[in-house]
């Protein structure tokens, strides 16, 4: 082979390899171009305060979170109250307070039954206790209890005496 020929020969691979590459090239560039989808940079604020998107929810879940703390302080403070009201009616003075009022309030009644239905009954009497009035009187067979409180409301029961039967 002669050198002309052999350099046409090289000069046909460089153009064909050039080709090629610009080929390649092309559709390198082709099939990227086609895959970028560029779009222009835009700020939002994240905080819907300042974006005003979604911010009606957002203001409902802080107002709900407000309203769950107040309501959690309130039960608390509502808790403690109770706990040291518990703890005062359970105090020993407190237990034998309550223990002597209700044996007071047993020895008036079984005197106030004595002096009703006892060996030798009365006909009338009164009794006042803590502002209460307890006025009673027999009349032809009835007992008549009459107690006005301290706000000057009445009530009147009216009981047969000697018709009970056991």
């Amino acid at each position: 082979m002669t050198k002309e020929k052999i350099d046409k020969e090289e000069l046909e691979r460089y153009r064909i390899t050039i080709a090629m590459t610009f080929i390649g090239f092309v559709l390198f560039f082709g099939i990227i171009v086609i895959n970028l989808k560029a779009d222009e940079m835009v700020f939002k604020f994240k905080n819907p305060s300042f974006s005003g998107i979604g911010t009606s929810a957002h203001y409902l879940t802080i107002e709900n979170q407000e309203f769950n703390r107040k309501e959690a302080l309130e039960a608390e403070i509502k808790a403690l109250q109770d706990e040291i009201e518990r703890d005062k009616e359970n105090t020993t003075l407190a237990r034998f307070i309550r223990n002597l009022e209700s044996r007071i309030y047993a020895q008036l009644s079984r005197q106030l039954v004595e002096n009703l239905f006892g060996e030798t009954p009365s006909t009338e009497g009164t009794l006042s206790l803590e502002g209460n009035t307890i006025t009673y009187k027999v009349v032809d067979g009835i007992i008549t209890l009459t107690i006005t409180d301290s706000d000057g409301n009445i009530t009147t029961i009216s009981l047969p005496v000697g018709n009970f039967t056991f």
